[in-house]
């Protein structure tokens, strides 16, 4: 038992010097402390504030590359969609031309007739909502970034440049033509 004792007594006694030791090695010496804050110089203070202004600077530009980037990705998709639309509106045209020429014939069978009108309406709806719209041109002026004129007449009954009649009708596409109307024009 003794032996224990002594043994705890021991073993207390380190325990002792080893808490000593690491106190008196976490307290630190005040000159100590003072010398490292006078060791940091103006020249250190403004290199740190230099360096972080860099930093801040190279952040920022980073940010507007990103944001310049997403800006360019969302208006090239916007492009590519407007794109297809407008190409698969262009193969489409000449189909809804044909059904116009359908109805301009009068027909015995009225449900035909009646059919091929519900098609057409359906294809017209259709192109409205993919914000298509026919160029209007008869009685307007002529307009080069809208009409192409393939015939002329002089006749004193129309003003100049005025159109008198549509062979083909144009579409635009978002303000964007995808087909040119084909008309007649007046002197």
């Amino acid at each position: 038992m003794e032996e224990n004792k002594k043994v705890d007594e021991v073993l207390e006694a380190d325990q002792v010097s080893e808490v000593e030791e690491s106190t008196s090695a976490e307290v630190e010496d005040p000159k100590e402390t003072e010398a490292e804050v006078v060791e940091e110089t103006p020249e250190e203070t403004k290199e740190e504030s230099d360096k972080s202004a860099e930093y801040l600077e190279r952040l920022q530009r980073l940010m507007a590359e990103f944001d310049n980037y997403r800006k360019r990705s969302e208006k090239e998709k916007s492009d590519s969609y407007d794109f297809a639309v407008s190409n698969t509106v262009a193969e489409l045209l000449p189909v809804i031309d044909n059904f116009e020429r359908a109805l301009q014939v009068e027909s015995e069978d009225k449900n035909f007739y009646t059919g091929v009108e519900m098609i057409y309406k359906q294809l017209m709806s259709m192109l409205e909502k993919l914000h298509v719209t026919s160029i209007e041109a008869e009685g307007k002026e002529f307009d080069p970034n809208l009409h192409n004129a393939i015939m002329h007449i002089d006749d004193e009954a129309y003003g100049e440049n005025i159109i008198v009649k549509e062979l083909q009708k144009g579409y635009l596409y978002k303000e964007k033509v995808i087909r040119h109307s084909l008309v007649q024009v007046a002197n």
